[in-house]
């Protein structure tokens, strides 16, 4: 399942045809026909997002959806406005009291699941920054927010033909206090200006899809990356809408440049990128010195035990399994009395950094000591985890490394997996021991391999003599022989 979704409205039809349409794009649904019930639900069994109708019987969405984020415990819980008809009115009122975002019946369901999995994106990732951020106040490190706040920075990026694109700046000057620029899509993409807040990519007539092909830019620039990006799209483009959020837009209104809108939309965004700055400054600052490890800038041991405790009680508080794993360079001795503890160095510093790239955003890497790594994955299936971890020995395997004199060599990984299973309330711990445990099985078994903690069986308590591995060879030659 891709997340858990409650539907709440009081006519059956409705429900049952939203729970159809979930289903097929493999939601776990729940339905609720009343506030009341959807309470009780809610309680029972925690969603990752709401469908609410405006009207319920004994109470109307909006009420709703502030009890829901009160009982949550949580104001960034994912909620979703049904209205029956599109007036313009209505849908402010439902954004102005909370909603992400508002569905007017007919629902586009092209549009409503590229919105779902939108939202849901940005949950996890501000759910993990607050992780990091309550691991780190454990550890005893925040600090005072401060409580000035400069005006944002707004940038309108018209393309085609868009006229309205200078009352729109005004507009949007008259209802905010942030600062409003009006520039082309050649200027927004430049490295040198001042990084913007908020990028609003204005799709005008004749474009043809040019703000669309704006997108993947204005993510992978490095100015941009953590800008957040609203995407105004015409009333035809319902597939350009669909895409932009599946390309990383953060927003969307699917029926042109409305100011109101677009204001209540702009305000909502700026807060979440200041509160998610702030989280990643915390974590990028307060924890460097005490909680990173110097040489491959990961975090330690010291940083990963506690945010383990929290990685667990978050799965059993949403009932999914996480994962565990132990990765432990083969041979590593050999490595720096053949060619130095400059060239160990560097292949610690490479290794850190494929585990990086090769990761999710939301995965914990960590230097747990020595050449030994930890990986911690939350939301992940037995069958994930050990994908994953087959994945990066292959990787380490197939792609030599160059150390600092240009030589290349080839370092193999050995892994140990262990996942924490949702109700069971495992100590990581005792994860981490068995994850231990089946590295070491991997070691024994040849190296360059994954075990899975469940499966390992009793084995001697030492590996059967060898003789002393030769240094890793260089990758130059035709053949290299794998490291055993």
């Amino acid at each position: 399942m891709t997340g858990r979704i409650l539907v709440v409205d009081a006519v059956p039809t409705n429900r049952i045809i939203l729970r159809v349409k979930l289903s097929a794009a493999f939601y776990e649904v729940s339905q609720a026909a009343s506030g009341r019930a959807a309470l009780r639900m809610f309680r029972k069994a925690r969603p990752d997002m709401v469908i609410v109708a405006a009207d319920l019987p004994d109470m109307s969405g909006r009420a709703l959806i502030e009890k829901l984020r009160t009982l949550a415990g949580d104001p960034r819980l994912p909620v979703v406005m049904m209205h029956d008809d599109g007036d313009p009115s209505e849908r402010l009122v439902s954004l102005a009291a909370g909603a992400d975002d508002v569905l007017s019946k007919p629902i586009d369901d092209l549009v409503m699941l590229a919105r779902l999995r939108s939202l849901l994106r940005a949950r996890d990732a501000e759910a993990e920054l607050q992780l990091r951020d309550d691991t780190r106040r454990a550890l005893g490190l925040a600090e005072q927010a401060g409580e000035f706040e400069a005006p944002a920075l707004i940038r309108l990026v018209p393309t085609g033909k868009m006229p309205v694109a200078k009352s729109l700046q005004a507009e949007l000057r008259h209802r905010m206090k942030d600062k409003i620029e009006l520039t082309s899509p050649d200027e927004a993409l430049r490295i040198g200006t001042t990084a913007p807040d908020v990028v609003v990519i204005l799709e005008g007539d004749g474009a043809a899809g040019e703000g669309l092909s704006l997108l993947p830019q204005m993510r992978s620039n490095r100015a941009l990356r953590h800008a957040a990006l609203i995407y105004v799209a015409q009333p035809d483009q319902r597939q350009e809408a669909a895409s932009a959020l599946d390309m990383g837009a953060n927003d969307l209104l699917g029926a042109g440049p409305d100011p109101e809108e677009l204001a209540l939309r702009l305000k909502k965004q700026i807060s979440r990128k200041r509160i998610n700055d702030r989280l990643r400054s915390n974590m990028q600052d307060g924890l460097r010195a005490a909680v990173c490890d110097p040489l491959t800038g990961l975090y330690n041991r010291r940083y990963a035990l506690p945010h383990l405790n929290r990685l667990a009680e978050r799965a059993a508080t949403q009932g999914r399994d996480y994962a565990l794993l132990l990765l432990d360079l083969d041979h590593f001795k050999a490595v720096n009395d053949t060619y130095g503890h400059a060239a160990g160095d560097a292949v610690l510093e490479e290794l850190a950094k494929r585990l990086i790239d090769n990761l999710r955003a939301a995965d914990l890497v960590a230097r747990f000591g020595g050449e030994e790594f930890l990986v911690a994955m939350p939301d992940a299936s037995r069958e994930r985890a050990k994908t994953t971890a087959e994945r990066l020995c292959q990787l380490m395997e197939k792609h030599p490394l160059t150390l600092p004199d240009g030589q290349k060599i080839q370092v193999t990984l050995s892994i140990g997996v262990a996942i924490g299973r949702a109700g069971r309330g495992e100590d990581p711990l005792q994860l981490i021991d068995g994850a231990d445990k089946a590295l070491y099985a991997a070691k024994h078994k040849g190296r360059n391999t994954v075990v899975m903690a469940d499966t390992v069986r009793a084995f001697p308590t030492r590996p059967p003599e060898r003789r002393k591995p030769a240094a890793p060879a260089l990758a130059q030659t035709e053949r290299t022989a794998r490291s055993r």
